[in-house]
């Protein structure tokens, strides 16, 4: 009788998390599916319509033609590249400060971090513009990665890490004769690799994501990112919908293989962030 309830048990979670993974995953296979369809056949609905009558890629060649999808990976990708490397380098010399460290106002910075994370991320666009602007950096790929230069998640995520080092680490070391900078390049900063994977998991979708600063701080057709690009075309094709999921099938790719081809580093560094070494 045990043995039956936990099967049922067992049964049942298991019809709840596929039922899930159903719901989330329609809107993608029903974007694919619209990305080969003609308008009047995403748009009719008796009778519903939902595989196409014929796979067509007329679609995806429009809106190839219409954009130049070649820069606008090179712009996502090098903007994606530059803010993990930047947020990875500069957080973790940050993180590693404020947590082993001490030094005069060393908590008033970590509350100045933790302010910056507990308000809107909008309320420091104007300032940002202002500073790029100031620096005639706009329209360009410096200007993409500037607010994410710094990343006070970053810096309170990988503090959490290098505090649970023991301090015995850092008291050998300096035994031996090294200074802070050796201990941090050649000890603890290779200790917190999970925590480094996690937060370049996070920045990088982040910044793929990142719509309203792209979409602000540049105008130019040349310098655009994925993400600008497609509300650009929303606004295009707002009634033509296969040539609108064509081009988000176009953006979401790269992405998807990177996922893909990485998915063991992705949920790693996402399991241990809670603290695991």
């Amino acid at each position: 009788m045990e043995i039956k309830h936990k099967i049922l048990k067992k049964t049942a979670i298991h019809a709840i998390l596929i039922f899930g993974a159903i719901i989330m995953i329609f809107p993608f296979v029903w974007m694919v599916l619209t990305a080969f369809k003609t308008v009047t056949e995403s748009t009719s609905m008796n009778p519903f319509v939902f595989f196409p009558s014929e796979w067509r890629f007329d679609n995806f060649i429009a809106v190839i033609e219409r954009n130049n999808f070649v820069i606008l990976y090179f712009n996502t990708i090098a903007m994606m590249f530059w803010r993990v490397v930047s947020a990875v380098v500069f957080s973790a010399m940050a993180a590693y400060a404020l947590a082993r460290l001490n030094f005069p106002g060393r908590n008033i910075i970590f509350g100045l971090v933790l302010f910056q994370m507990m308000v809107p991320p909008q309320i420091f666009i104007i300032p940002q513009y202002l500073m790029v602007d100031f620096m005639g950096m706009r329209n360009t790929i410096f200007a993409l990665v500037f607010p994410g230069i710094v990343s006070a998640f970053g810096t309170f995520l990988l503090r959490q890490f290098f505090l649970q080092l023991p301090k015995e680490l850092e008291e050998a070391a300096i035994i031996d004769g090294a200074n802070i900078g050796q201990i941090f390049i050649k000890i603890m900063f290779p200790l917190v690799r999970s925590g480094l994977i996690a937060l370049g998991i996070f920045t990088a979708l982040f910044a793929f994501k990142d719509l309203m600063w792209p979409l602000i701080i540049n105008n130019h057709e040349n310098a655009a990112v994925l993400s600008s690009a497609l509300a650009r075309i929303q606004a295009a094709y707002s009634v033509n919908y296969p040539q609108l999921m064509a081009a988000s099938v176009l953006a979401i790719w790269p992405m998807l293989l990177v996922y893909l081809l990485f998915q063991r580093k992705f949920i790693e560094g996402i399991s241990t962030s809670g603290g695991k070494l």
